[in-house]
């Protein structure tokens, strides 16, 4: 018989939804209490009401009349659907903190809910099973109170919730760039800034310029409407087409003498060049001749600019002449307003004005003279805000009136003026000397030359002033800017002697087919209007 007996004990361990012979578990223990020991419940129902308990299926009850079989079969009732409309819920497990909820929630608990089955445990099986039903809603009260509370001190100290039913993902940081954008996108990089255009950063082209001065107060490079590049170098001046690639040598001076400023005629191959000797001379560049030499100034002559056959010199006398290149008797005029050398010049887009900056910290604005030659004689504004000296001079093509300026060192700010009413419209701090002013004849940009520290080009969007891109290369400051005919490229000359071309403003095709009819006749000078 003890074979029997074994073989019997092996089935038994065996079937796996049978009773098992150890010590029954803690759930069955709470059951068996709360339905008073009853004896004829099978365990099919035991386990239905123990699951309806947490999942709202509610157990099948005998009703008279009805067969026990039909009692048997499994309830129609379906569970309560979560609040998103599936037959579960499932949380977003990478925002949900687990650990940190199990801890809290079991920390206070698990000692109550043991001392609580123990008690439940040699209490009388008898009690009344409603005394048994309102203490259970009682704990569970109780502990969703104290899950509501853990959760509200790990909120408290984390920052966030336990339990994350929804959660957006972070915001990316603006210096972020993401690597599969590569992956995805053309070869030229487009800027994430809606409506925002792509600024190459790296210069085109570099070109070697041996000997030229590192002088704040001079001006050594000009490029013509031909496409022709002036450039100074030490005691000889060079014209470097940059079409073919030539370079030819205009002239050398003698030992001791020097350029000092460069600037082309407005139409033609007529190049002005100031010395250090206080005179003018006039180039024709497609003969490579000297046409002539006019003086009138004491000290160099830093500064040039052009109004058709009018030419205005500014020197370290103090002094701006103005030269009237088609008279024998060229001086038509002699403005002093500056008590130091003047070392900017620059007339305005429809030729109404004349700004010069000064070693003085004075910006002058100068009017028209009344007969349309030269200016009058006293200045029209006089602008003191700038704190060094002021070399860095542009006027806005789109607005005549909007004149800007740049300070040295102790300065750093670019400023704009209002030359109609004298006011200044706004003034943004570029944190290093500013040496040069473009504005762009495509956008609504301008462009600043930079020393110390970065020895940089910007690019800023006007008027906002928000900064576009840094062009960087240069090893030291960057002393002069010139723009190409088309206004796409601009030119820069650092005291590292490089020349570097920038292709920051290349037109929009679509908007260039517009405008082109509408620049198709060029703005002629108001002098140039008066030659019959």
């Amino acid at each position: 018989m003890s074979q029997f007996n074994f073989v019997s004990d092996l089935q038994n361990a065996l079937i796996m939804h049978g009773e098992t012979c150890g010590p029954a578990p803690r759930w069955k223990k709470k059951m068996e209490a709360s339905l008073n020991g009853s004896q004829n419940t099978t365990r099919s129902v035991l386990s239905v009401s123990y699951n309806t308990s947490f999942s709202g299926v509610q157990a099948p009850t005998k009703t008279p009349g009805k067969s026990s079989e039909g009692n048997t079969k499994k309830s129609t009732t379906t569970p309560t659907k979560t609040p998103g409309g599936g037959d579960r819920f499932i949380p977003n497990r990478a925002a949900t903190n687990f650990e940190l909820a199990h801890f809290l929630v079991n920390k206070d608990w698990g000692e109550k809910s043991d001392e609580e089955n123990d008690k439940a445990t040699t209490s009388n099986t008898n009690t009344n099973s409603n005394e048994t039903n309102v203490q259970a809603s009682a704990h569970k009260g109780e502990r969703q109170k104290l899950i509501s509370e853990v959760a509200q001190v790990a909120g408290d100290s984390k920052g966030g919730r336990i339990l994350c039913f929804q959660n957006k993902a972070p915001v990316a940081p603006e210096s972020h760039t993401n690597p599969l954008k590569v992956v995805y996108s053309i070869k030229t990089p487009i800027s994430t800034k809606s409506g925002s255009r792509y600024i190459p950063t790296t210069s085109e082209r570099i070109l070697d310029a041996p000997d030229f001065i590192n002088d704040y107060y001079l001006n050594l490079m000009d490029w013509s409407g031909d496409n022709i590049v002036a450039v100074a170098l030490g005691s000889c001046v060079y014209l470097w087409n940059a079409a073919s690639g030539k370079i030819q040598q205009l002239t050398e001076f003698e030992e001791g003498d020097y350029a000092c400023s460069l600037s082309w005629i407005q139409e033609g191959e007529i190049l002005a060049i100031g010395n250090s000797t206080g005179a003018v001379e006039l180039w024709d560049c497609s003969k490579v001749k000297r046409l002539r030499v006019m003086d009138g100034h004491s000290a160099r002559v830093g500064s040039l600019a052009w109004n058709s056959f009018l030419v205005s010199s500014g020197s370290r006398d103090g002094t701006i002449i103005h030269h009237d290149v088609r008279s024998r008797q060229h001086k038509i005029s002699s403005l002093a307003g500056h008590s130091q050398e003047v070392c900017g010049l620059k007339w305005s887009t429809d030729f109404k004005y004349l700004a010069s900056g000064g070693n003085d910290n004075l910006v002058n604005v100068w009017s028209l003279a009344g007969s349309g030659v030269g200016t009058a004689s006293e200045a029209l504004h006089k602008f003191n805000e700038h704190q060094a000296a002021v070399r860095a001079l542009a006027w806005c093509p789109w607005q005549p009136s909007t004149l800007a300026s740049g300070g040295g060192t102790a300065d750093r700010c670019i400023k704009f003026w209002n030359v109609n009413n004298g006011s200044l419209i706004k003034s943004v701090d570029s944190k290093s000397q500013v040496c040069s002013l473009l504005f762009s004849r495509h956008y609504k940009d301008l462009i600043s030359a930079h020393g110390f520290a970065n020895n940089q080009l910007t690019i800023w969007k006007y008027p906002t002033m928000e900064k576009q891109a840094d062009l960087t290369g240069h090893t030291s400051r960057v002393l002069q800017m010139a723009m190409s005919p088309d206004g796409s490229t601009v030119i820069s000359a650092g005291a590292d002697e490089t020349l570097r071309l920038w292709n920051c403003f290349a037109p929009d095709p679509l908007a260039a087919k517009k405008s082109a009819s509408v620049n198709s006749k060029a703005k002629q000078s108001m002098f140039r209007q008066s030659i019959r």
